[in-house]
């Protein structure tokens, strides 16, 4: 059997616990995960008991994220690490080069060569703050065709939101087992060793494996559901959706590459067992899969096109109520209702940044230009809006209902601009004449009111 059959025979048949920021607890053996306390005197099976903390021990109990692992060796027991190149992935702060007023649009990543696996497929668009300082994001694509064999990877700087956009992925993590497929988001927690296997072949036919997709690395306060105010108990993304793994364990006792982003770069150590021993857990810092076509939209039944916050999915909260450090925001299917309204999303300048990305389809406010797998950049106060051809055809437009279910598209909202990488900026597939989709906007002024 291949490797990539048998990751998929693996991923058909995964057990999850539900639930977002729950208390979960799972054990792969009968009896490995103790009772009454965290760290006795002696863990059950001979395992070592061990906290893995994701804020700091006197944060708020509604904030503070931590689990208990009960593993074969303890995390400590590893030799030194050593930097190793960074490959095309860059981290916080942006000084490559200046944040840049214009609205920018790449298309997708080329394909990636031979033997890429996730971790060298990872390629930097840009991002703001500081991951020293755990302030901050950034944009990452990744394009890979090899699986994570004998590597594993950490993120020790923040947590990483993974959206698939082609090709399904094996996530084997020290919690147990998640698959996201395209139309799903993973989402790793801060200092959670994982590992990525493929889960499919590329879209010419061809046997080699392929992925690809794009991921937020969130350097600040973790990820929550966003507070739903007027909305009431219900709607947007409900934590019953959001899937965690359970137990589940490797007893490797070979080499194993552990692979950990610290502080920007790349650091490299050859353990003698796998690190992804986990018997037993229990705890709210663990991943989670969610499926975005499960995300509860709302909008107006009324006039007007609702603020695309209305359709966030994730916030990553910052000092200032109201202000997020990162919002992870989904454009999922809909229906649009509204009277005497111009449907698409209006013209604007934002405070906030955005970068959108296209997971399927047609996104409803670009007829031409927008790619899955490719994605554009509007800082801070540029101007954006629908193309020409949209405008046109939304303004003389038959108001019915109309079912929105050909496109699924997705945004990075973040406070601060995002300061493109060098390599973002010289990139072959940076399209270079985005600006031109808002040129043919014609003059329709008239000084007397046709009403």
């Amino acid at each position: 059997m291949s490797g990539i059959e048998q990751a998929r025979k693996t991923a058909e048949n995964l057990g999850h616990l539900t639930g977002f920021g729950n208390e979960h607890s799972s054990e792969a053996l009968p009896g490995a995960l103790p009772t009454g306390r965290n760290s006795p005197q002696r863990a059950p099976l001979g395992l070592y008991a061990e906290q893995l903390s994701g804020t700091a021990f006197t944060e708020p109990r509604a904030a503070n994220r931590r689990s208990w692992l009960y593993r074969i060796r303890p995390s400590a027991a590893h030799p030194a690490y050593r930097r190793i190149g960074n490959g095309a992935l860059r981290s916080a702060p942006f000084e490559e080069t200046v944040p840049d007023p214009n609205r920018l649009r790449w298309n997708p990543l080329p394909e990636p060569e031979p033997g890429t696996d996730f971790v060298a497929g990872l390629w930097t668009l840009g991002g703001n703050g500081d991951a020293r300082q755990r302030t901050g994001m950034a944009v990452h694509l990744y394009a890979a065709n090899r699986s994570m064999t004998d590597r594993v990877f950490s993120d020790a700087d923040g947590e990483l939101l993974i959206v698939p956009e082609r090709g399904g992925l094996l996530l084997r993590t020290e919690f147990g087992l998640l698959r996201a497929e395209p139309g799903h988001v993973a989402l790793i927690p801060r200092g959670v060793r994982f590992r990525v296997e493929l889960l499919d072949t590329a879209p010419d036919g061809g046997q080699s494996p392929a992925a690809r997709g794009y991921v937020c690395e969130n350097y600040g306060q973790p990820f929550q559901l966003p507070e739903l105010g007027p909305i009431g108990a219900n709607g947007l993304a409900n934590a019953r959706d959001f899937l965690a793994p359970t137990a589940a364990y490797e007893d490797r006792e070979e080499p194993v590459e552990v692979v950990n982003k610290f502080c920007g770069n790349l650091w490299s150590a050859t353990y003698d067992h796998s690190p992804l021993d986990v018997v037993a857990w229990h705890g709210n810092h663990v991943p989670y899969v969610y499926d975005l076509r499960r995300f509860n939209v709302l909008g107006t039944i009324s006039y007007d096109h609702p603020d695309p916050s209305i359709f966030t999915v994730l916030t990553s909260p910052s000092d200032t109520p109201g202000l997020a450090g990162v919002d992870f925001v989904v454009f999922a299917p809909r229906w649009l209702v509204g009277e005497d309204t111009f449907r698409p999303p209006y013209f604007h300048r934002n405070v906030m940044s955005e970068y959108m990305g296209l997971i399927e389809g047609a996104y409803d406010a670009k007829a031409e230009g927008f790619l899955p797998g490719g994605g554009s950049l509007h800082n801070m106060m540029s101007a954006h809006g629908p193309d020409r051809e949209t405008f046109d055809r939304a303004s003389a437009a038959e108001l019915a209902p109309r079912k929105v279910d050909d496109g699924l598209a997705f945004m990075f909202e973040t406070r601060w601009p995002v300061t493109a990488t060098a390599q973002a900026m010289t990139a072959d597939h940076l399209q270079k004449g985005y600006d031109n989709v808002w040129q043919g906007l014609a003059r329709n002024f008239r000084a007397q009111s046709m009403r």
